[in-house]
């Protein structure tokens, strides 16, 4: 039966989710149950992407990642795939009318993740929309359920999110993306001089990011508000970790906030929502 096969692609999806991101895996389970299956089949694609490029070192990243191009537009044209990572995703894009365009853009970054590229302020920024703007704005048009009028509200506030997020893993991640992949990220910084006044500068652009996001979680509606609230609140906890380490230590460790921390926080937001911070 086809629902059979429907119920898997999703939980293949979930499953993608809860190996590769702690984080977002509690996240989306704060959301409201109807709209999990969606977000799960939206992180599984983008990571199965993001694996393509990041990890698959002894095969033709480019040619696989074309290979996904080509199979996610016959997926969403044909509203089917025997892949069950892309059979949840199209069917999500279906259901919920996401915008082909952002898909593109998505896509368009992780090809710019298979070159050499010496990032300036505008490529950068070219960089960040496509690799977490857009996967934002995705989960926006599940959160608001095609009400094209509260989209347009808090489409502003999701790209902050997003941006804020990508920001946080680009310094988690300093290590392997400079010395494993050849990646420097942040315009105009020589990383091989990379310190802690240059460190700083990145983190004011990321505490920006973050309290206009946080406005925008504040309007979302019920259904998402908490979820999305929780994932904020790991993204920033993890962000204030990596201030309060040296720029020295974070090019050679890779910082991360331990499971037994996440569910800790999970408790203390849940309160403060309870509470109507929020």
């Amino acid at each position: 039966m086809k629902k059979l096969f429907d119920e898997l692609a999703y939980k293949v999806s979930k499953a993608v989710t809860e190996k590769y991101s702690t984080s977002f895996s509690l996240g989306i389970l704060a959301l409201k149950p109807s709209i999990r299956p969606a977000i799960y089949a939206i992180y599984g694609y983008v990571r199965l992407a993001d694996e393509i490029v990041d990890s698959f070192h002894d095969y033709d990243k480019e040619r696989l990642l074309q290979r996904l191009k080509t199979e996610t537009w016959s997926a969403i044209d044909e509203n089917i795939s025997l892949n069950p990572i892309l059979q949840s995703f199209q069917e999500t894009v279906n259901n919920f009318n996401i915008d082909k365009a952002l898909i593109e853009q998505f896509l368009h970054s992780m090809e710019m993740d298979l070159q050499q590229i010496d990032y300036n302020s505008d490529l950068y920024k070219e960089y960040i929309l496509g690799s977490a703007e857009v996967v934002g704005l995705m989960c926006l048009q599940v959160f608001t359920e095609n009400k094209k009028e509260a989209f347009e509200l808090l489409k502003p506030y999701a790209m902050k999110l997003g941006s804020a997020f990508q920001k946080v893993n680009f310094l988690r991640d300093l290590k392997d993306d400079f010395h494993v992949l050849g990646r420097t990220y942040f315009p105009n910084i020589d990383m091989s001089v990379f310190n802690n006044k240059i460190k700083a500068q990145v983190e004011n652009e990321i505490e920006e990011d973050f309290k206009d996001a946080l406005i925008g979680i504040k309007k979302l509606p019920s259904s998402s508000r908490f979820g999305v609230y929780l994932a904020y609140k790991y993204y920033l906890s993890l962000f204030k970790k990596i201030k309060n380490t040296s720029a020295e230590k974070i090019m050679i460790q890779r910082i991360r906030i331990h499971n037994g921390q996440k569910f800790s926080l999970a408790m203390s937001s849940y309160i403060q929502y309870k509470m109507a911070i929020l």
